[in-house]
């Protein structure tokens, strides 16, 4: 059967449709996406603004339309920690069902955490043993591990690399001083939340996931996208490190011409790598491997198990 995923992030909102059946991997047949950065229509009482609210619902329905003309028989759609967090977020998602007739879930960080691994583990599997999974996304840092589907830790802590850029590299490019607090604040978050990882003892295979760690991973030597979805990739902390120093320096369209990284995506890099390094150090990875799949393929995955 056909499925189809609209994915609400703080960055962007994807529309994925899969051939799936249970026990089959998922088949890519199709994507759409548009950069609607929603943490940049929050106003200074974390509200979403109307023009968010609008350019979400006209995209809503733009899917819809793909969706049906792909043939797609169950749409799923969800949103995560740009609307979770806003104190009209369900105010917006009733205005998108009303205008779309599509329901926008609504999950929770540790949701976040926990699809998220269970793709990891499915594309992995048995084989790499106990796993730990750190995501970046636009608006949350989500850090997992375990040696099952499900995961025995599932944090989730308010680290995504727009929310960093936004609330503490403001500048363009950001002083000295200003990426030295970053550095600082983010690090002082991660290490009050790292208990519970500890006491799980290192991990067999650390894994990274999603945009921001697949673009650190380019910059920093890994294969371009056109080799495929098979070519393993690694984000080794030592470039990183080297990478944060390069590009702590340059504006956000000096960072654009880096390879692998978009416009709209330039001005996060310096946050997502902030938030890389401090996770890697802290966890003492030396390097991460980048998986392809994620959130979205764990929404997936979990609706098929359910379907079996």
């Amino acid at each position: 059967m056909r499925l189809g995923v609209v994915d609400v992030g703080s960055n962007t909102v994807h529309l994925l449709v899969v051939d799936a059946h249970p026990g089959a991997q998922p088949l890519p047949a199709s994507k759409h996406k548009i950069d609607l950065r929603l943490a940049e229509h929050v106003t200074d009482d974390g509200r979403i603004a109307d023009e968010g609210r609008d350019r979400l619902t006209e995209f809503v329905a733009e899917c819809l339309t793909v969706a049906e003309d792909q043939g797609v028989e169950d749409l799923r759609g969800f949103v995560t920690s740009a609307i979770r967090e806003a104190p009209n977020g369900t105010a917006v998602l009733d205005h998108v069902a009303e205008r779309t007739g599509v329901r926008l879930d609504v999950l929770t960080g540790e949701e976040e955490a926990r699809l998220t691994f269970l793709a990891v583990r499915r594309w992995f599997g048995w084989s790499a043993g106990t796993l730990l999974v750190a995501d970046i996304g636009g608006g949350s840092l989500e850090l997992a591990m375990g040696m099952d589907e499900e995961p025995d830790v599932a944090i989730s802590m308010p680290l995504g690399a727009g929310r960093v850029t936004r609330d503490l590299l403001r500048g363009d490019p950001p002083s000295a001083d200003e990426v030295r607090e970053a550095r600082r604040r983010v690090r002082a978050t991660i290490a009050a939340e790292l208990r519970p990882l500890a006491k799980a003892g290192p991990p067999d295979l650390a894994v990274g996931t999603s945009k921001t760690m697949r673009s650190l991973a380019r910059v920093c030597g890994a294969a371009p996208s056109s080799e495929g979805m098979y070519e393993r990739r690694v984000l080794p902390r030592d470039r990183l490190r080297e990478t944060l120093q390069e590009i702590a320096g340059m504006t956000a369209g000096e960072r654009a011409g880096l390879p692998g990284v978009s416009a709209p995506r330039a001005r996060q890099l310096l946050a997502g790598a902030v938030v890389a390094d401090a996770t890697m150090d802290l966890l003492g990875l030396d390097e991460l491997e980048i998986c392809p799949w994620a959130l979205r393929e764990g929404i997936l995955l979990r609706h098929l198990d359910r379907m079996g």
